[in-house]
C-alpha cells in the first residue's frame, strides 16, 4: 500500500506541474511561431497576391467574412488555383459563409462551408455548442474544428520541428541523473512538443472531413468517416518528416485515405472481404464500366480477363464475392406488407400433396405391421428405423431381444415373406410408384 501510495502521490504532483506549466508552454509556442514568421516575412505571401487578391484580402478583414461572389469576382475558376485560394484564406483569416458555392472545385483547401445557414456565423466557446440549438452532430462538429485557423508551411515546419524536440526531451526525462532544474526545463520541452502535436491535428481536421466525404455512400455513415480519417491524420502527424520539403496535408491526405479504404473493407460489409480483395473489385467495376462504354454493351467475363489479364473464371469468382447479402426481412411491393422470405422456398418443407401422401403411406404401414406378431413387428422397427428413423444393426436387436444375431435374420427374413404375400402387399404396392 507504501508503493502505491507513493506512485499515486508522484503521478498527481506530476498532473499538476503539467497544468501548472501548461498555460506558460502554449504562450510559448505562439511566440515561437511569430517569431518564425516574423523571420520569414510576409513577403512570399503577398508577393504571391496579385492586386486584386490584396484588395480582398482587405474586404475580407473589413467585413469580417467572404461571399463566394468575393472569391468568383477575383478567380472566376478556383478549383484551377485552389494555391491562390489557399493564400487569400490564410491572409485574410476569415471564413467563406453561404454555400451557394459548389465545394467540389476547392474543398481540400477550405472544406468548412456550411450549407443553407444564416450568412454570419457566430464563433462561440465549445462549452456553449450543446445549447445553441443546433442537432446535427455533423454541423457541430464541423463548427468546433472551424474555430481552429489553418496552418502555413513555416508554420508547419515550426510545430513540427518542436514535435521532435519534445520526444527527444521525453527519451532525456527517461533519465534519472538530472538535476531538478534540468528536470523542470525538459518538461516544459515535452509539454511544448504534445501541444505542438495537438495544434498540428486540430489544424487539419477540416482535411479530413473533405477526404471522407468522397467516401459517403459506401456503407459506412459520415461522422464513422470522419473517425476512421482522424485516426489516420494521428498517424500522419507521428510520421510527418518536415525535412522533406512537401505540405503536411499533402503528406496527410494519403493515410487519411488508407485509414477510410481499410475502414470501409473492415466494416462496411456484412461478409468482411479482405482489403486487397476490395481493390480488386474496384478495378474490376472500373475496367468494366470502360469496356461498357467502349462496346456499347455489357461486357463478357472474357473480355474482362483479357484487360484485367485474368482468367474467366477468376474474373466470375471476383463476381460472386462483390455480391451483397440481401436481407430476408427486405419489404416487396408498394404497401411493403409482404417480405422477400416470403416468396423463397422452403427446401426444408414437403409439399402438401407428397405430406398427405407420406402420411397415408405411415398409416398404412402400421396396419400391415399389425398383422404381424409382436416380435416380428418389432424386429423390422428397429431394422428399418420406422420409429425414429435411425436403422439398427442384427447385432443390437440381438442384444435387445437377448438371442443372436442369426436368430434375428431368420425373424427378419419370415417377417419380410409374410409382407409380401399379396394380402398385405396390395395394400402397399400403389405406393412403389
Amino acid at each position: 500500500m507504501a508503493i502505491d501510495r507513493g506512485t499515486e502521490y508522484q503521478d498527481a504532483e506530476k498532473r499538476e506541474k503539467i497544468a501548472r506549466l501548461a498555460p506558460v508552454v502554449d504562450v510559448a509556442v505562439d511566440q515561437e511561431l511569430a517569431v518564425a514568421e516574423e523571420d520569414n516575412g510576409h513577403s512570399e505571401e503577398e508577393g504571391g497576391l496579385c492586386e486584386s487578391s490584396a484588395e480582398l484580402v482587405c474586404k475580407g478583414k473589413d467585413q469580417g467574412f467572404f461571399t463566394p461572389e468575393d472569391i468568383l469576382d477575383v478567380l472566376p475558376n478556383p478549383e484551377l488555383n485552389l494555391d491562390a485560394v489557399e493564400d487569400i484564406l490564410i491572409a485574410a483569416d476569415v471564413e467563406v459563409v453561404d454555400g451557394d458555392l459548389p465545394a467540389d472545385g476547392w474543398e481540400d483547401d477550405e472544406p468548412k462551408i456550411v450549407e443553407g445557414e444564416e450568412p454570419e456565423i457566430e464563433i462561440e466557446p465549445i462549452v456553449e455548442f450543446e445549447h445553441d440549438g443546433i442537432d446535427d452532430p455533423v454541423r457541430m462538429y464541423l463548427r468546433e474544428i472551424g474555430r481552429v485557423s489553418l496552418l502555413s508551411a513555416t508554420e508547419e515546419v515550426q510545430l513540427a520541428m518542436m514535435m521532435e524536440r519534445g520526444m527527444a526531451s521525453a527519451y532525456r526525462l527517461s533519465q534519472r541523473r538530472l538535476s531538478p532544474e534540468e528536470r523542470a526545463k525538459i518538461e516544459q520541452e515535452v509539454i511544448k512538443g504534445e501541444l505542438a502535436r495537438q495544434r498540428l491535428t486540430e489544424a487539419n481536421l477540416r482535411l479530413v472531413v473533405s477526404v471522407a466525404k468522397k467516401y459517403i455512400g459506401r456503407g459506412m455513415s459520415l461522422l464513422d468517416l470522419i473517425q476512421e480519417g482522424n485516426i489516420g491524420l494521428i498517424r500522419a502527424v507521428e510520421k510527418f518528416d518536415y525535412r522533406k520539403g512537401y505540405k503536411f496535408s499533402t503528406y496527410a491526405t494519403w493515410w487519411i485515405r488508407q485509414a477510410i479504404t481499410r475502414a470501409i473493407a473492415d466494416q462496411a460489409r456484412t461478409i468482411r472481404i479482405p482489403v486487397h480483395m476490395v481493390e480488386t473489385i474496384n478495378k474490376l467495376i472500373r475496367v468494366s464500366r470502360r469496356l461498357l462504354q467502349e462496346l456499347g454493351r455489357e461486357p463478357t467475363s472474357e473480355e474482362i480477363g483479357d484487360e484485367m489479364q485474368i482468367s474467366p473464371e477468376k474474373v466470375r469468382e471476383i463476381i460472386k464475392v462483390s455480391q451483397e447479402p440481401v436481407s430476408l426481412e427486405t419489404p416487396i411491393g408498394e404497401e411493403e406488407d409482404s417480405h422477400l422470405g416470403d416468396f423463397i422456398e422452403d427446401q426444408g418443407t414437403l409439399p402438401p400433396a407428397e405430406a398427405a401422401s407420406h402420411q397415408l403411406l405411415k398409416e398404412q404401414v402400421e396396419d400391415v405391421l399389425d398383422s404381424l406378431s409382436h416380435r416380428e413387428r418389432r424386429v423390422l422397427q428397429l431394422r428399418f428405423g420406422l420409429d425414429d428413423g435411425r436403422s439398427r444393426t442384427l447385432e443390437e436387436v440381438g442384444k435387445e431381444f437377448g438371442v443372436t444375431r442369426e436368430r434375428i435374420r431368420q425373424i427378419e427374413a419370415k417377417a419380410l415373406r409374410k409382407l409380401r404375400h399379396p394380402s398385405r402387399s396390395k395394400k402397399l404396392k400403389d405406393y412403389l410408384e
